[in-house]
């Protein structure tokens, strides 16, 4: 199955096992063929990723982490745009992912919820992701996971159950423990955030003015006015001059291809892109590069 996305990417899924629980997408198998580059827009759930085979990149605003074979990652609920891509030259890339809904969390645990679940003494609401390292006894349940997946007719409600309070379990006991509080425990303690900060959280994403109206709960021509009084200008002309502003810094410190600049800024395809960047700079990129690098090493 190949599937392209907004930036033409081709996706190519050899392998997607999924096990629902009460409506919900709770465990998943997945093998993507190398290389790939995904968006990963994240619902209200919070999220654990395993990597059984290969290695990737997890990008989320400022942050960036590597999760190699047999590391683990948490990452934080909410709606932002956060990006997948595979970092070595693995053909193929194995991960099991499991997914907390609140919902299905509270009916599992009730009446009383884990301490995990529960706001820390000190809640930190800048803790986004946890990562964690090689712990034997989440790869022995990954291991236990994997056979499920390999023998779908053993799996029902009952056992399905049982390994998502097992995982919730074993994540209680791992180093890391502490910051994986923070991030599951705002499944029930939702933040309330600002109009700027669902603007700058989201700037260099590829959502539609529409969608960022509908990320502050305003109809589109409420959230243009609300947008010119905090800014100034158009929600297109402001967030547009932004991720132009980026892709010209990352031109300068990174190495990256300019189509891969292009799409971390939040451009949908190259041509676009250039014509937007040399309308801003007078130049197209790769000159916009060249130039300014001359000019330092000069």
């Amino acid at each position: 199955m190949s599937l392209i996305n907004e930036n033409q990417y081709i996706l190519m899924i050899l392998f997607r096992k999924q096990y629902e629980l009460f409506g919900k997408i709770i465990f998943e198998k997945v093998i993507i063929e190398a290389p790939f580059k995904i968006p990963n827009p994240m619902p209200e759930e919070a999220c654990f990723i395993y990597m059984v085979e290969g290695q990737i990149k997890y990008e989320i605003e400022d942050k960036s982490i590597t999760i190699p074979v047999n590391d683990a990652v948490m990452l934080k609920c909410g709606n932002y745009f956060s990006q997948i891509r595979n970092s070595t030259t693995s053909k193929n890339n194995q991960i099991v992912i499991v997914h907390f809904h609140p919902e299905i969390l509270k009916k599992i645990y009730d009446p009383d919820l884990p301490k995990i679940f529960q706001e820390p003494a000190k809640r930190d609401l800048s803790v986004s992701l946890g990562k964690i390292n090689n712990d034997f006894l989440i790869q022995k349940y990954i291991e236990g996971m994997l056979f499920y997946f390999d023998n779908p007719t053993l799996i029902n409600e009952d056992i399905l159950v049982i390994k998502l309070k097992e995982i919730v379990l074993l994540l209680c006991q791992t180093k890391n423990a502490s910051v994986i509080q923070q991030i599951l425990s705002q499944l029930f303690s939702p933040t309330s955030y600002s109009f700027k900060q669902v603007i700058e959280d989201n700037l260099f994403s590829h959502f539609t003015t529409g969608d960022f109206a509908q990320m502050t709960n305003l109809s589109l021509s409420s959230f243009k006015r609300e947008f010119k009084k905090n800014y100034n200008d158009s929600p297109a002309n402001y967030i547009r001059n932004k991720k132009l502003e980026k892709a010209a810094d990352l031109l300068l410190i990174s190495e990256e291809r300019i189509t891969d600049i292009a799409f971390d800024c939040g451009f949908k395809d190259l041509a676009n892109f250039s014509t937007l960047f040399h309308d801003k700079y007078n130049c197209a990129p790769s000159a916009y590069r060249l130039n300014q690098i001359g000019k330092l090493l000069n």
